[in-house]
């Protein structure tokens, strides 16, 4: 076992590899000496502003460094990060801080009287502090990850890890002092984790501001990177590139791609299998909360195509019937979960409570079934909750910002299909008396990141819901799916 605190595992690689570069972003990198000291007069300042042991800092940073930077900074005063998108409404914003009350919030500027301090993105006054060694100190939670909720309330999933680190863990296949591109948003928690895992190992790690297919091939030449973050929409994007720019760059050192976040079309599998290599390819399905995985690397999945892998050695999974009764193999059911350590071991929420059963058995909200193997492959989810390019949005939360609008009766909100993102969202708004679409709009603006505002919009006038206040919403989505097939 080779433990490290958070708060001393920069040190310990800025003492092997002092000038090699720990991050690049776009133009910009850092070695591991330089942010290991960045960080120590980062945290003093974090101090100044009032941080302490085990507080949550409210990191609302796009991508960059400087996004790096303040985790770190956190992790060193025994303080948990708690990310959040850059672009979220404030509205939103203030509903998270309002449930993890950190004591600090990073990328936002100013200050109210009551609440937390804030700190604007660019903030660079913490140079004149010192930059040597601070006390080392280990958070009892090493993350606090945001997620929306079927209430249309956002939840904190705190993580039952400490801020420390076995460097010498073998985990998701990431080598020591290797290599990582990450072009996905950092306050996802995929992202975040695999980011965060390989910089404790040493690795580099590049990331984007955003996406971009030829980019990121390019990235991976020009870093000799051999290991990449995806999600299927990017993986679409890219295999959609004329073959002289997808075949243009020499990626022959990528060992390992990684996709979550979202099912993963066969054809898009099988077409990333050929280009690069069944061993290349590996999937994980699990949630932020940690209960348990499965994960699958492509040779596996060639003999059990569409299946999302076993369960680790860590969980125990089962298929679950309305009534209950757990089912047998091939039976569609609702996917449960439990650590082989117990319920509650791995995290915990706020402003939330699991989906649980008798026995200690979570669910993720997701169907599917096992094969006579114990493979797990899904099926349509069973909450309502729309997946677009890789991002969770929960209908809930939108049509709660629509029905808030004048005229506005009640709403609903549903996923259509869509042949890149794999969904989008359309409103159906019911409002008898007719309503200003673009004024909707600028609204739904102030108070939904932009992702979640929904690309269509149709307007009725008859109620969507009964008397129960009940929604068919599969059924509003079947019958727009049936009109456009």
């Amino acid at each position: 076992m080779s433990t490290i605190s958070l708060s001393r595992i920069l040190s310990h690689w800025a003492s092997i590899q002092p000038d090699a570069i720990a991050l690049s972003h776009e133009s910009t990198s850092i070695t591991w000496q330089a942010l290991d000291r960045e960080t120590n007069q980062l945290a003093r300042a974090y101090a100044d502003f009032g941080v302490k042991a085990n507080d949550f800092v409210t990191v609302a940073l796009p991508n960059s460094l400087e996004f790096f930077k303040a985790c770190f900074a956190t992790w060193k005063l025994g303080a948990t990060p708690q990310p959040v998108s850059a672009k979220l409404p404030r509205f939103e914003l203030d509903q998270i801080i309002e449930l993890g009350v950190p004591s600090l919030v990073v990328g936002i500027s100013g200050n109210n009287e009551i609440g937390p301090k804030t700190l604007p993105i660019g903030y660079n006054e913490y140079h004149s502090y010192p930059d040597s060694v601070l006390p080392e100190i280990t958070a009892v939670s090493f993350k606090a990850m945001t997620s929306g909720g079927s209430t249309g309330r956002p939840k904190l999933i705190v993580s039952a890890t400490p801020a420390e680190w076995d460097i010498e863990l073998e985990h998701l296949q990431i080598k020591l002092q290797g290599a990582m591109l990450i072009p996905g948003p950092l306050y996802h928690n995929g992202p975040f984790s695999w980011a965060m895992t390989a910089l404790f190992r040493g690795n580099h790690i590049v990331i984007t501001t955003r996406f971009d297919a030829e980019k990121t091939l390019a990235l991976i030449a020009e870093h000799q990177i051999d290991i990449v973050y995806m999600v299927p929409t990017m993986m679409q994007r890219i295999w959609k590139l004329p073959e002289d720019i997808r075949f243009k760059y020499d990626i022959s050192c990528l060992e390992t791609l990684w996709h979550l976040a979202a099912p993963c079309p066969e054809w898009l599998k099988q077409s990333f299998i050929e280009w690069l290599g069944a061993k290349v390819i590996w999937e994980l399905y699990g949630g932020t909360e940690g209960q348990g995985s499965t994960m699958i690397d492509g040779e596996e999945w060639l003999k059990h195509r569409g299946s999302v892998g076993k369960p680790g050695i860590a969980c125990e999974m089962k298929i679950v019937a309305d009534n209950g009764s757990t089912l047998p193999a091939r039976e569609i059911g609702e996917v449960f979960i439990r650590p082989i350590s117990g319920p509650g071991t791995t995290y915990h929420y706020i402003g939330a409570k699991a989906k649980s059963i008798e026995g200690g058995w979570e669910s993720l909200g997701d169907m599917g079934y096992m094969d006579e193997d114990g493979y797990l492959y899904l099926a349509d989810r069973q909450t309502d909750m729309i997946l677009s390019g890789g991002a969770n949005i929960y209908p809930a939360e939108i049509e709660a910002a629509i029905d808030a609008f004048p005229g506005v009766r009640s709403s609903a909100v549903i996923g259509l299909p869509h042949e890149d993102l794999g969904s989008v969202v359309h409103a159906i708004v019911d409002a008898p008396d007719g309503i200003d679409e673009s004024k909707l709009l600028i609204q739904l603006a102030e108070r939904l990141v932009k992702y979640k505002i929904p690309r269509t919009i149709e307007l009725a006038s008859e109620p969507l819901r009964d008397d129960a206040g009940k929604l068919r919403r599969k059924q509003l989505t079947a019958d727009r799916v049936a009109k456009t097939t």
